[in-house]
């Protein structure tokens, strides 16, 4: 699972003085250690961005694809050719997954649930800024403050804890998530 990763789009209402707008979310999942990427926000994933985000992916130094040596996706149209070409270009295999088969990519499938349910369908977004703004701190609380049930409830980063220290609690987007902890 060390060298696998799984991607995702997902769909987001955001709300503009024009009324409803829906953008697409897509992200990278790191099987091992669930690590995730925002990838990109955009109102309409055509090819040429679909083959920006494989080219920035596989960055030889810097891109969060750079140690996979395969990526999971599913049959949606907007995973074209060019972008499995250029992940295949940087020696990253593509496979898409069969029709019918959400459990084939079940860690992305739960992350998409566990964002949606524990803070998007609780806010109102006003806006592309907001959304990136959320998701990124949702994912900072996943990475750092959150138990995970398949990795022993434990957290991803694992922080050293003394005893006898009161505990505080952080909060994140208004208190919307919260992580407790011993003060330092």
């Amino acid at each position: 699972m060390n060298v696998v990763a799984g991607t995702d789009f997902f769909t987001v209402e955001v709300l503009k003085w024009r009324g409803l707008v829906t953008y697409y979310v897509l992200f990278f999942l790191h099987l091992e250690t669930r690590r995730i990427t925002i990838a990109g926000i955009t109102r309409h994933p055509d090819e040429e961005w679909m083959k920006q985000i494989a080219r920035t992916a596989t960055q030889e130094s810097w891109g969060y694809l750079n140690r996979c040596r395969y990526v999971l996706h599913d049959r949606d149209t907007t995973f074209c050719a060019a972008f499995r070409s250029a992940l295949q270009a940087a020696g990253v295999e593509p496979i898409m997954l069969p029709a019918n088969s959400p459990n084939l990519n079940a860690y992305a499938e739960r992350w998409v649930r566990s964002v949606k349910q524990e803070c998007l369908s609780k806010l109102v977004l006003f806006g592309e800024g907001p959304l990136q703004r959320t998701l990124t701190e949702y994912a900072a609380h996943y990475h750092r403050e959150r138990n995970h049930q398949g990795k022993g409830n434990q957290l991803l980063t694992l922080r050293a804890l003394s005893k006898g220290q009161k505990i505080h609690c952080h909060q994140r987007l208004g208190g919307l998530l919260k992580f407790y902890a011993r003060a330092a």
